[in-house]
């Protein structure tokens, strides 16, 4: 039997994954929480073997309560459900532990399907996310205007960019100009996210 703990806060969708999952022989359903507080401590007492997770929770970071988990429970497989079916999501929820990403929007059979693969030790990921990160589309930036880029990321004012890459102010402020042109974002944090989302850093 394959234990499950559910966390979703909405009460509608938490009961139809508690009864699609409960309808199947071999999985059983052990605890299904509508925010992620209790999360930690129910999964030291039930044990479950997978933990079936919304990544959209209002007002918490669920990759790092995942991370949390997966450090407190190592035997829990989490099964990650996300609208937000980007590259650069899949890559955050790979590092903090998930053992699977997929579409929160799923047919409840395949549901069914994943979690008893993840209980296994499979890792499950949506295949459109999964191709983009591997195949990133090519980046229209030079190496020096990604350099940039990645310091930009850090958060670091223009002077210590400057300062970091040897390079004039003025030449700093040139390069984000051209970065901004080059992927259509109208500010420095537009297009780190942009670049993080493509692969491109």
């Amino acid at each position: 039997m394959i234990r499950i703990v559910i966390v979703e806060e909405m009460g509608l969708l938490r009961g139809a994954l508690r009864a699609v999952l409960s309808s199947e022989d071999d999985l059983d359903v052990v605890a299904d929480l509508h925010e992620s507080g209790e999360l930690v401590a129910v999964a030291r007492a039930r044990r479950p073997d997978v933990v079936v997770v919304d990544l959209e929770l209002p007002g918490v970071d669920m990759l790092a309560v995942v991370a949390q988990l997966a450090e407190v429970a190592p035997r829990s497989a989490v099964l990650a459900l996300s609208t937000q079916l980007t590259p650069e999501a899949l890559q955050r929820a790979i590092r903090a532990g998930a053992r699977g990403f997929v579409d929160k929007n799923l047919p409840p059979a395949e549901l069914a399907r994943l979690v008893r693969a993840v209980a296994v030790g499979e890792r499950v990921f949506d295949p459109t996310a999964a191709v983009a990160a591997l195949n990133p589309p090519d980046s229209p930036l030079t190496g020096r205007e990604l350099e940039v880029l990645r310091i930009v990321a850090e958060g670091l004012p223009l002077k210590e960019i400057a300062r970091r890459l040897f390079l004039a102010h003025g030449t700093v402020r040139n390069h984000l100009s051209v970065i901004m042109r080059k992927t259509g974002t109208r500010n420095r944090l537009e297009a780190v996210r942009q670049a993080q989302r493509a692969g491109w850093l």
